[in-house]
């Protein structure tokens, strides 16, 4: 059923806002994938706080031009879907690549990672990656090795302080008992 001049306007404003509220955005063909693997692609994004999305390649078209996305019509042949990473690009990335090794009718073509074009082998390596989490805590316990070494270097000079004054002092009570 053919969509109404004001919905496909809509839904190329929607088209244009998701492409610039995006951190990443993963462009893959879904030719032969059935209702129930993309309703499944789609839980998996919404659960990793993205979101997938499928319109015509000529809406597409125009809402990445004015988005200023230009470099994507180039990849925009069959059926694409496009798949939007609003907070973490890792996460997204992973799920598509996932899925992908799941179902092998679902190919990623290219993806755009803060305003440039990557290609496939870019969203793997993004994939590969630990989550923003992890990565976090494994700088901070970075930093924290250094501090915690300081702190013990501290501690020991404090100790051999204690143990040197508790010697004077053991000295001196000897040659006071002495003489």
């Amino acid at each position: 059923m053919p969509i109404s001049r004001q919905e496909k306007e809509e839904l190329l404003q929607e088209l244009k806002g998701k492409m610039e509220a995006s951190q990443l955005i993963i462009l893959a063909e879904y030719k032969g994938l059935n209702v129930e693997a993309m309703t499944k692609l789609r839980r998996k994004l919404r659960g990793v706080g993205s979101e997938i999305k499928v319109a015509k390649n000529t809406i597409t078209k125009l809402a990445a031009q004015e988005a200023g996305l230009e470099e994507l019509n180039t990849y925009l042949e069959g059926p694409v879907a496009m798949t939007f990473g609003f907070d973490d690009p890792v996460a997204p990335a992973k799920a598509m690549s996932d899925f992908a090794k799941e179902y092998k009718l679902l190919n990623i073509k290219a993806g755009i990672l803060e305003g440039r074009i990557i290609d496939p082998q870019a969203i793997k390596a993004l994939a590969d990656l630990p989550s923003r989490e992890v990565l976090l805590a494994q700088v901070l316990g970075g930093m924290q090795t250094p501090m915690y070494g300081f702190a013990g270097a501290l501690q020991g000079l404090l100790r051999n302080l204690v143990y040197v004054l508790d010697a004077v002092r053991e000295k001196k009570a000897e040659e006071a008992a002495a003489s």
